[in-house]
């Protein structure tokens, strides 16, 4: 199968987390065929009921090409044009995962063996599939990770540290304002106060950045609120502890802060010859903590799409990634 019938077929599969069954299956079904046909291995890993990891080897894996299988909702079938292919996961992740399989299928007809396959599930919420594959490791020395990065290698990626914020005050009717206790005065006061924390850079990662993602609270226009709740979303370019008590700082005596995620920032292996970047969002690497050996972050496609409902992969980069990826296969194994 060509990668752009390959993409297409993946896309048009729903896989929005956590309904990653269906492409799991057929997924599982390619790899039995590879497999069957150059004396693989193909095993499924149960992460919850109807959740499965997927993964396939040749020999004893040195690298293991990974990436999720999940989407973002809403479902988008595929198109193509001469430039694109397009729909829910063209980029994140259904092109890559199509470009991961030819790469194999090229490598095992040259005669290149000792590498595996994992796919898993759940990245786009929780990194479920991929915290299960690090209890489970299989002996990779290197894992090459499957996001967008316009087919260049990542050096790194941000981190991620998400707050809900509660206020709470004393109900009142708003004539008499002076009988309560406003807890949005106290949400905006806390979020303006955090809002002015002065946050890091690194040097290759850049800025940290702050997103206040979600406000809500209040009774009617006319009753002074009782409660208030807001979520907020640093992005981490070093260790959190400077940031963890800044806004703590920053919070105290306005709003509860309740920790909900944190995502450490990475940095990655370069490999000679391929061009570099840096990536803001995070990924399954941290999940995966070392377990499948030395991580590495590439794939085709722009994450300025991904995630939208314009979701598209140029076609070219899908070729191109399938040589990318096994040059880094038999590379890697060299090193």
């Amino acid at each position: 199968m060509h990668v752009f019938e390959l993409t297409r077929a993946l896309i048009d599969i729903p896989s929005v987390t956590p309904e990653e069954e269906q492409v799991g299956a057929y997924l599982h079904t390619h790899l039995a065929a590879l497999c069957a046909a150059h004396n693989g291995h193909v095993e499924t890993m149960e992460v919850e009921p109807k959740r499965h990891n997927v993964f396939a080897s040749f020999g004893e894996p040195i690298v293991t090409l990974s990436t999720h299988m999940d989407t973002v909702p809403p479902f988008i079938p595929s198109r193509e044009d001469d430039e694109f292919i397009w729909g829910r996961g063209a980029c994140d992740t259904k092109g890559i995962i199509a470009s991961m399989l030819i790469a194999a299928e090229r490598l095992l007809a040259a005669g290149t063996r000792n590498f595996g396959l994992l796919f898993v599930v759940g990245e786009e919420r929780n990194s479920a599939g991929a915290y299960h594959a690090a209890l489970n490791p299989r002996g990779s020395r290197f894992i090459i990770n499957g996001e967008p990065t316009e087919n260049q290698l990542a050096l790194g990626s941000k981190g991620a540290l998400r707050y809900e914020l509660i206020a709470r005050g004393k109900m009142a009717h708003s004539a008499y304002p002076e009988l309560g206790d406003s807890a949005i005065d106290k949400l905006l006061d806390g979020l303006n106060a955090i809002r002015n924390v002065k946050l890091p850079v690194d040097p290759i990662l850049g800025a940290s950045t702050l997103n206040i993602g979600t406000i809500r609270g209040g009774r009617a226009p006319n009753v002074i609120p009782d409660e208030a709740r807001a979520e907020i979303f640093i992005r981490l370019v070093c260790d959190s502890t400077s940031i963890r008590k800044a806004v703590a700082e920053a919070a105290a005596g306005k709003v509860e802060l309740n920790d909900v995620l944190e995502i450490p920032a990475i940095h990655l292996k370069a490999v000679a010859g391929l061009p570099t970047t840096v990536v803001a969002y995070t990924t399954d690497i941290p999940a995966f903590n070392g377990a499948w050996g030395q991580p590495l972050l590439l794939g085709p496609g722009t994450i300025h799409v991904a995630h939208t409902l314009d979701e598209r992969v140029p076609k070219q980069q899908l070729l191109d990634a399938v040589e990318i990826y096994q040059k880094m296969v038999r590379q890697l194994q060299n090193s």
